[in-house]
């Protein structure tokens, strides 16, 4: 537990500072996570025999962050049909190295890692605004990744404590035993009320702000079933262990890659409109 502790207390202290500082910081910061959570995501597949596309994948994800950082959609498909291609190629030329289902996994992965990243960094360069606030003063892409990232903290944290409180009806017992309704429940009320608080502070509107706090709870719990699942499918138990006491980037990002892109397009329709 203490090495838990020391190891969140570290990466919070991280990731404040990245946040804060945006540019290509930020965005540095982001494509490491990306690039490790890749290698994670191969290296599970690979435990069943498979073979996913590690180079092109890196390439794929690579060109969707630099189109991310650019704030360019159009180089973000680019590399996303010339990832999709090559796999594809590789298939072909590979053919008995390179199974269907190799490039279906590969293609997912590509998709499933590389597309929320590149929907964190161009939320982060939203830079429009200015939020006053006891704390700070934040820009708009600041504000929106901090209430994304406290939001699916506290989604994960109110769920766990809740779940040891008061859980007692399983919510997919088939892919994650530990995981309750009582759980869940909590993190949807916890991160309710933790959004809405920021949107207090923020000066935002707080019944929108209580509607994406909802989403983000819900979807963020999404995001760790899916990766439960995945695990459970590649019988791993923890995507890594780079974290002390937290396992792999995979593990710590999981309901990331879900809520990055909505709040990235709840501040596009609903903020910047």
């Amino acid at each position: 537990m203490i090495t838990r502790i020391i190891s969140g207390t570290i990466g919070i202290a991280l990731a404040a500072y990245v946040i804060q500082r945006g540019g290509t910081a930020f965005a540095i910061g982001a494509a490491v996570l990306a690039v490790l959570a890749w290698f994670e995501f191969t290296r599970a597949f690979s435990r069943r025999g498979g073979n996913p596309a590690l180079f092109t994948g890196l390439l794929g994800i690579g060109g969707m962050l630099y189109g991310g950082y650019l704030g360019r959609l159009d180089v973000i498909l680019f590399a996303l049909m010339a990832s999709v291609v090559l796999a594809l190629l590789t298939s072909v030329i590979l053919r008995g190295d390179v199974s269907v289902p190799d490039v279906c996994v590969s293609v997912a992965g590509i998709c499933y890692i590389g597309l929320p990243f590149a929907h964190l960094i161009m939320l982060r360069y939203l830079s429009v605004g200015s939020y006053v606030t006891p704390v700070e003063t934040f820009d708009l892409g600041t504000a929106m990744v901090w209430v994304m990232f406290i939001g699916t903290w506290a989604s994960d944290s109110f769920a766990y404590f809740a779940g040891r409180a008061f859980g007692s009806h399983k919510l997919a017992p088939a892919i994650s035993p530990n995981k309750t309704m009582e759980g869940f429940l909590g993190g949807l009320l916890g991160t309710v009320a933790a959004v809405t608080g920021l949107g207090y502070l923020l000066q935002m509107p707080l019944t929108q702000m209580a509607a994406l706090g909802a989403a983000i709870a819900i979807l963020g719990t999404f995001g760790d079933l899916v990766e439960s699942l995945m695990k459970r499918h590649t019988g791993i138990k923890d995507s890594g262990a780079i974290i002390p006491g937290h396992g792999g980037v995979w593990d710590r990002f999981d309901s990331v890659l879900f809520t990055a892109p909505l709040v990235y397009y709840y501040t596009m329709y609903f903020v910047l409109r």
